[in-house]
């Protein structure tokens, strides 16, 4: 009788987790489409979407799931919002972006965070593919990235003169929009596997 007892218990607060990282992983995916949308629209971020994404996901974290939780919702907005720092420093991307994906990293944690990011680099290359094409900058941009290399290999985490996202002849990618499919990528394909939305 224990084991089957036992097993009575434990199911139902897996489940539950279950049940709360989809949530979580929900609310990453709803700050990340409207920070898309924002950044299409407009091409800015704003900081009440960020911002609020943030502390609600902490707050969510704390309420639900206690410090432990709530630590890794820091160490999601560290690991996520300090790689795009880097980005940042170099004006290679925006502070809303940065935002953002700190944002993110609060809901999902430092270990999805990781995939959120590989998912988002991979989209953000199909998105910058698609620019290059149709604004037809395809050979003016590998000239530049190469430019960047050589730069960044001399002078280290600083940003370049003229290639920069101030530059006026710089292509403006909304970043925003590779987040959203990235963190999409991760709430679908999680899903998928733990079978919690699909009850089985």
């Amino acid at each position: 009788m224990f084991p089957v007892t036992a097993l009575a218990c434990i199911a139902p607060t897996k489940l539950y987790k279950g049940q709360v990282e989809i949530l979580l992983m929900l609310g990453a995916a709803i700050c990340a489409i409207a920070g898309a949308v924002s950044d299409v629209r407009s091409n800015r971020i704003p900081n009440w979407l960020t911002y609020g994404g943030l502390a609600l996901a902490l707050t969510l974290r704390a309420a639900l799931g206690g410090w432990r939780s709530l630590e890794q919702g820091v160490g999601g907005i560290l690991l996520g919002g300090g790689i795009f720092f880097v980005f940042f420093l170099v004006h290679g991307m925006g502070a809303g972006d940065v935002k953002l994906m700190a944002a993110v990293g609060a809901w999902v944690g430092p270990h999805r965070t990781l995939s959120v990011l590989i998912a988002t680099a991979l989209a953000g290359g199909v998105l910058a593919v698609v620019y290059m094409v149709f604004y037809k900058r395809v050979g003016g941009t590998f000239r530049n990235l190469g430019v960047l290399l050589r730069f960044h290999l001399r002078s280290g985490v600083r940003p370049h003169p003229e290639l920069n996202l101030q530059g006026p002849e710089s292509m403006r990618l909304p970043y925003g929009l590779a987040i959203a499919m990235g963190t999409l990528y991760l709430l679908i394909s999680a899903s998928h596997i733990s079978g919690v939305i699909y009850g089985h």
